[in-house]
C-alpha cells in the first residue's frame, strides 16, 4: 500500500536548471576552464560539492572545494533573485496537492542545497505539504549513492515497498534504484542526455500519474 511519495526538486518540482547552469559557466569562465557539454550532464544530480570535486581533480584546481561552492552558489542566488520567469513544473503543484489531500505523506530527496531548497520552497510555499526535506549536502556522496534515498524511508517510516521515488535524471533513477525503492522516472521536454532505463514507470507529463494511477 503507497504510503510515502519522495520527490526530487530540480527537473522535478521546479527547473532551476537554466540558472544552475548559468551560475556554473559563469564561474567556470572565471576559472578559465571549458567544461564540455557531454561532461556537465554528467553532473546532473550531483551536488554542487561534489561537482567541485569532480571539477577540482579533473582540471586541477587549486581553490578549496568550500570557496568553490560558496562562489557558484552566491552566483546562483544573485541569478535567481532577479529571475521572474521561474515558475513550477506543470502539472506537479496539482499532483502534490492531490497527493497530500489524500493523506500521502510526501518528502523532497534533492541534491541541491538546504538553503537552494528553502528559496524554492519559501517562493512557491511548498512547506505546507512535504513532511521532511533531506538535502545532499548532508552526505559525502551525491546520487547515484542510494544514501539520500535511504535516508527518506527511514524519516518516512514507511517500508521501501511502500515508497515511490520520483526523479528525472540518470543519477537519481540509479540512486533510487539501488536503494529498491520504486521509481518514476520524469522525461520532461527539459531532460537532456539522461538514461530512464532503471525506472520502473515512465511519464512525460504529471497528468499521466494521479493519485488513483499511483495506487496501482
Amino acid at each position: 500500500m503507497l504510503q510515502t511519495v519522495i520527490f526530487d526538486m530540480d527537473g522535478v518540482i521546479v527547473d532551476t536548471e537554466p540558472v544552475h547552469n548559468y551560475a556554473y559557466y559563469q564561474h567556470f569562465k572565471q576559472l578559465e576552464i571549458e567544461v564540455s557539454a557531454e561532461m556537465f550532464a554528467t553532473f546532473t544530480g550531483n551536488s554542487t560539492k561534489n561537482v567541485f570535486e569532480k571539477i577540482k581533480n579533473h582540471f586541477g584546481i587549486e581553490d578549496d572545494i568550500d570557496s568553490l561552492v560558496q562562489k557558484k552558489r552566491s552566483l546562483f542566488n544573485d541569478a535567481f533573485d532577479t529571475k521572474e520567469d521561474l515558475f513550477l513544473l506543470e502539472g506537479v503543484e496539482e499532483l502534490i496537492q492531490q497527493l497530500h489531500q489524500n493523506g500521502i505523506q510526501l518528502i523532497l530527496a534533492s541534491s541541491s542545497s538546504k538553503v537552494t531548497i528553502n528559496r524554492v520552497f519559501n517562493r512557491f510555499k511548498l512547506h505546507t505539504y512535504f513532511s521532511h526535506i533531506v538535502s545532499g549536502e548532508d552526505f559525502p556522496q551525491s546520487k547515484p549513492n542510494p544514501d539520500i534515498f535511504l535516508e527518506a524511508v527511514r524519516l518516512s517510516k514507511s517500508k521501501k515497498e511502500n515508497c515511490i521515488v520520483i526523479e528525472d535524471s540518470t543519477n537519481g533513477i540509479k540512486a533510487a534504484h539501488a536503494a529498491g525503492i520504486f521509481c518514476v522516472g520524469y522525461r520532461s521536454i527539459n531532460s537532456k542526455k539522461q538514461d530512464y532505463s532503471l525506472a520502473n514507470l515512465i511519464i512525460d507529463r504529471f497528468e499521466e500519474l494521479d493519485f488513483k494511477t499511483i495506487l496501482k
